[in-house]
């Protein structure tokens, strides 16, 4: 496992991230070690039944087959990332929330049909956030410039297919 000390974190490699609700339906995964297609599943089950279960007045990290799974509950929505056992459970638990702070920035105030229908933005936000299962960047005005300038160039993107619609007679049957 890799470590970098970037701007004051000691970020260790998280293994996967899941955000499910309260209900245990899954919202959003990042898988950043090899899981099969079964795995994944059973993981996602196990986890969900452990930590919905869980009392509110508990700790939010669970001991998991060898791992620590460290997560937090926003609304309805639980963010949880898998560490390894000897990582800082306190350093995972602020990227959690600089995620979620980068989200409500990004859709105001950010809830669980943001994800549903923007699903491909959240993972856009989460991938400026963190590359290869490590911390790749802290600042939030630099994830939001980044953000938004994805945003323009994908606006450009449409306004040039239309206009070369309407020139190849394409537009407006």
């Amino acid at each position: 496992m890799g470590r970098a000390w970037v701007d004051g974190w000691v970020a260790g490699e998280i293994h996967f991230i899941l955000l499910i609700n309260r209900q245990g339906k899954v919202r959003l995964t990042k898988w950043y070690s090899s899981y099969s297609q079964k795995e994944r599943s059973k993981v996602i089950r196990e986890l969900s039944n452990d930590i919905l279960r869980r009392a509110p007045k508990l700790c939010n990290f669970v001991e998991w087959r060898g791992f620590k799974v460290v997560y937090r509950r926003y609304a309805s929505l639980y963010f949880c990332m898998c560490i390894d056992a000897d990582d800082n459970e306190l350093e995972v638990l602020e990227l959690i929330h600089h995620f979620l702070v980068i989200l409500d920035e990004y859709f105001g105030n950010v809830c669980e049909l943001d994800l549903i229908f923007n699903f491909h933005k959240a993972y856009y936000i989460l991938d400026e956030v963190l590359l290869a299962g490590n911390l790749q960047e802290t600042s939030r005005r630099v994830v939001r410039r980044l953000i938004y300038a994805q945003d323009s160039l994908v606006e450009s993107a449409k306004e040039e297919a239309n206009s070369i619609r309407n020139v190849i007679g394409l537009g407006h049957r």
